[in-house]
């Protein structure tokens, strides 16, 4: 029998790339003879990620719609003309089995070629709102994995299943390694440890805010893990002098940052909300309202409607203080949002959207 050819489709954000690899991982340890073909949008981080973690990538000419009259938009009809003929012709080329998108610009090409050829797709939809290519691509997807409920209002319903976001697997086991993590970060034992995440490249208004409150998070004797992110680094990392604070442009171990986390700020992209249900760590949610659909909040409304976060605006930081300080005296409420979002996991995300894809290709 020929191995198998595997077609991924997805980035922009670390959101859409770190599922469509953690597939394809999986796919490889169940076909280690199988052959992947990444498709990315050329000037966007995957062409950096996808080569990290082993595996070729071709890069299209293509970006999004911008919501204003933009230069951008006018060569946008261009860039998708390009892209479309592009992928046809890696498609012509690779032969794929089966063709999968984890949304972004570059996986709308790509899928609407392969079915065009009569290649099976399936999509994973990340967010709890859709965006508007997996939206386009449900129609003529056989299988779209899903993370949240209620989606068939955006999806047809016999295609969806529920399987939850793809994760780093070495996040399962992080509630032994808090040790580990207390020694790798040089953190003081006896103190609290705040991890802040921005998303990779990174959240102006939850910097600013950290930055603000250096002199609070001082006074509350806590220790603070700043992942500021690659746009910022240079702006921040004056203030890694300061001795209850770190400041990353990116953190290698998150693993180990996790564990050894007691409270945790993010952003709620969906990556990082399906990252944090595994840790199951208290988390105030900031969801960046610049986002379409304004998604990250959707997100994090849906976690916190639960009791499993903390939800906590843009518009509302003002309130952070005390809605931080209240979090870190309150140890009961701290242990019942980590009960709460530990209950919205779903640790078997990966497993559970290649067993679909396998279908597909047994067919």
């Amino acid at each position: 029998m020929k191995p198998y050819n595997i077609l991924i489709s997805g980035g922009g954000t670390g959101g859409h790339i770190y599922p469509a690899i953690a597939i394809a991982n999986e796919i490889k340890l169940r076909y280690p003879d199988a052959n992947f073909m990444f498709v990315g949008a050329k000037d966007r981080m995957e062409m950096e990620k996808v080569p990290q973690a082993g595996y070729d990538i071709k890069g299209l000419w293509i970006s999004g719609v911008q919501r204003k009259l933009t230069l951008e938009n006018l060569s946008f009809p261009f860039k998708l003309i390009s892209s479309l003929w592009n992928s046809r012709r890696i498609i012509k080329k690779f032969k794929p089995d089966v063709a999968i998108g984890t949304g972004g610009f570059a996986s709308g090409p790509a899928l609407i070629m392969a079915n065009r050829k009569g290649i099976p797709t399936l999509i994973q939809e990340q967010n709890s709102f859709p965006g508007i290519t997996n939206k386009l691509l449900s129609k003529k997807s056989k299988k779209i994995c899903v993370a949240y409920d209620n989606l068939e209002r955006f999806f047809p319903s016999g295609k969806i299943v529920k399987t939850g976001n793809p994760v780093r697997q070495d996040l399962l086991s992080i509630h032994s390694k808090k040790e580990e993590g207390k020694q790798y970060f040089k953190l003081n034992k006896t103190k609290k440890t705040i991890l802040v995440l921005g998303g990779s490249l990174g959240a102006r208004k939850i910097n600013e805010l950290v930055e603000n409150n250096l002199g609070f998070f001082k006074n509350q004797e806590v220790e603070v893990i700043w992942q500021c992110g690659k746009l910022y680094f240079d702006e921040y990392k004056k203030h890694a002098d300061i001795e209850h604070v770190q400041v990353h442009q990116f953190v290698n171990r998150m693993d180990l940052a996790y564990a050894s986390a007691d409270i945790i700020i993010s952003r709620a992209g969906a990556s990082s909300v399906s990252e944090l249900c595994i840790v199951g760590k208290p988390v105030i949610f900031i969801p960046s309202p610049n986002v379409a659909e304004d998604h990250q909040t959707k997100n994090a409304k849906s976690i916190a409607d639960k009791h499993g976060a903390i939800l906590l605006k843009e518009s509302e930081l003002e309130t952070f203080s005390i809605v931080f300080e209240t979090l870190l005296k309150d140890k009961g409420k701290q242990e019942h949002l980590s009960e709460n979002i530990k209950e919205l996991a779903l640790p078997g995300a990966t497993t559970d959207i290649v067993n679909e894809i396998e279908k597909l290709l047994k067919k």
